[in-house]
């Protein structure tokens, strides 16, 4: 059937005009598509390799042309990030960003699908204050530059947060956010719990265990056969390190009044190698703990806290990115390899050798 452009475009301003609460997020199990390595797929083969896996739901940390271009007409689902560098101006430019999302956003649409913006990443869990002040400003002025350009139905906005921003997150239920980012987190979850936008997380049981393994049972930490921790003013079990994670995010929200408000797991991993300090991070542990989220997710159950509410998440990241500056972890939570194949088997049909990767890589979208 043919449909004309008026059709079109009707049905695009009938989505933003009849769609309340649009969610970036469609899925339980998405990734983070990282780029900071010289020796990764380009976009293209990226895309090829993604659908090969079934994974729909894609974040990437920038809003660059080649990938959104590659994404085009593909089914998947992407949130861009507006990097953290461009978050004082944003703030204190309106027109800024609406020329930001006009260009890296609208022109894209509808061929890609794009689902939502991150603007920033961990800022308030970062040292520089003068970007938790600008923060807030920046979203507001981004929504409002999807406002302007009839997106807002089509496009959610978000900030991801680390756990940093959190105080007294043992056990769970007596978590709180630390009160040096109170007064700033507090109006931004207004502003999201207004627009209808979740709470993101970006939580990492691997980073927890390696900070205190006298304490974590690193079975809690993969999701293994373990006793778990028993929050007694919560009366709730706990059998995994992920999930008390989470609904310590959830009490942080409650008790600043915000019951309402999801939360979204933006990353989540395990290193597959590390420094010598650094001897949890092994090729098995990361299988384990990524074989069993992809299980967890699978289950599209709840957290002990929020029972109803299926749990989301993105795992990091597609690629190892050698690159990236810091600990040799920092650069080995790849699924992936550079040439396409798997860097542990955790279930993705099709995807079991390096020959099986890189056949499905020569193909064509």
């Amino acid at each position: 059937m043919k449909i004309s452009c008026f059709s079109v475009r009707f049905l695009l301003l009938f989505s933003i005009f009849f769609t309340p609460n649009v969610e970036s997020f469609t899925g339980t199990y998405g990734i983070n598509y990282g780029r900071i390595a010289d020796n990764i797929p380009s976009p293209d083969k990226v895309v090829t390799l993604l659908r090969a896996a079934k994974i729909k739901n894609v974040r990437i940390y920038d809003a660059d042309h080649s990938v959104l271009q590659a994404f085009s007409g593909t089914g998947l689902e992407l949130v861009v990030g507006l990097p953290n560098e461009y978050v004082k101006d944003m703030s204190s430019n309106p027109d800024h960003a609406l020329t930001w999302v006009k260009e890296n956003v609208q022109a894209f649409l509808p061929g890609t699908d794009i689902r939502g913006i991150a603007v920033g990443n961990e800022v308030l869990g970062g040292s520089d204050q003068s970007l938790w002040q600008a923060l807030l400003g920046a979203v507001k002025n981004i929504y409002n530059a999807t406002k302007t350009l009839q997106l807002a139905g089509v496009v959610q906005i978000s900030t991801a947060h680390s756990q940093a921003v959190f105080n007294n997150s043992y056990p769970p239920s007596s978590c709180t956010f630390n009160g040096n980012v109170v007064q700033y987190m507090k109006p931004l979850l207004e502003f999201f719990s207004q627009i209808g936008s979740p709470f993101c997380l970006n939580a990492y049981p691997f980073l927890a265990y390696m900070y205190n393994p006298k304490e974590i049972d690193i079975n809690y930490a993969l999701f293994q056969s373990t006793n778990g921790i028993y929050d007694q003013k919560a009366n709730l079990h706990y059998d995994n390190l992920l999930d008390a994670q989470i609904d310590a995010s959830y009490a942080a929200l409650e008790d600043a009044g915000f019951k309402k408000m999801e939360v979204i797991v933006t990353e989540t991993g395990w290193a597959s190698r590390g420094d010598q300090n650094e001897a949890a991070a092994t090729v098995n542990n990361a299988g384990t703990y990524n074989y069993n989220l992809r299980k967890r997710l699978a289950y599209k159950k709840g957290t002990p806290r929020r029972p109803k509410s299926v749990l989301k998440a993105y795992v990091f990241a597609v690629f190892n990115e050698d690159l990236k500056q810091g600990r040799t972890s920092e650069r080995n939570f790849g699924l992936f390899r550079a040439d396409g194949s798997i860097s542990y088997n955790i279930g993705f049909a099709g995807l079991k050798s390096s020959s099986a990767a890189s056949s499905i890589l020569s193909l064509k979208v």
